[in-house]
């Protein structure tokens, strides 16, 4: 049982992304099934490495939960959003950039590649505090906290000198 917790964690998210949808976008339900979402993502991959049970099929399932949480979620707040245009810009060259670094990666390296950094995981618990900020906060500084985090991947700042994925990088496909 403890070696499978990690992927029942994970798909608790996918059954919960699911349910995201059935309630109205800033409910006290939606909240309550979105935090159980945040919690779960942070706690598989913990768990996996604590009970060594980090598995290819256990990484690509949470990525997979990880695009349907990011769908469902953005599927109920983007209508109700009212967003200045140069944030919808801004955002749009960020996933251009994140984008381009994850097929830079599979043409380099041959497998996908994703950062791991300190300022990438900050980056991702603002995105994933947004929603939640949003009741108190104008969007336009929320908005502009996260973009301020994001940045492009490593190897478009240090150019195309690294002969490998570099140490804070991590193949999606095979590590939690």
């Amino acid at each position: 049982m403890k070696k499978r917790l990690a992927n029942l964690l994970t798909g608790l998210r996918i059954l919960c992304s699911g349910a995201l949808m059935l309630f109205p976008a800033f409910s006290a339900r939606f909240y309550l099934v979105y935090l159980l979402c945040g919690l779960s993502d942070m706690a598989d991959g913990a768990v996996a490495r604590k009970t060594n049970s980090a598995s290819r099929f256990g990484a690509r399932l949470d990525t997979a939960a990880d695009l349907v949480f990011a769908a469902a979620a953005l599927t109920k707040l983007l209508p109700l959003l009212h967003l200045p245009r140069w944030l919808w810009l801004w955002t749009a060259a960020i996933a251009a950039v994140k984008a381009a670094g994850l097929i830079w990666g599979a043409v380099r390296w041959k497998r996908l590649a994703s950062e791991h950094t300190a300022l990438n995981k900050l980056t991702g618990l603002a995105l994933f505090l947004l929603p939640l900020a949003l009741s108190f906060a104008d969007i336009r500084y929320s908005g502009c906290c996260c973009a301020a985090l994001s940045r492009p991947p490593r190897r478009f700042r240090r150019g195309t000198r690294s002969q490998g994925a570099g140490r804070s990088c991590r193949p999606a496909a095979f590590m939690r």
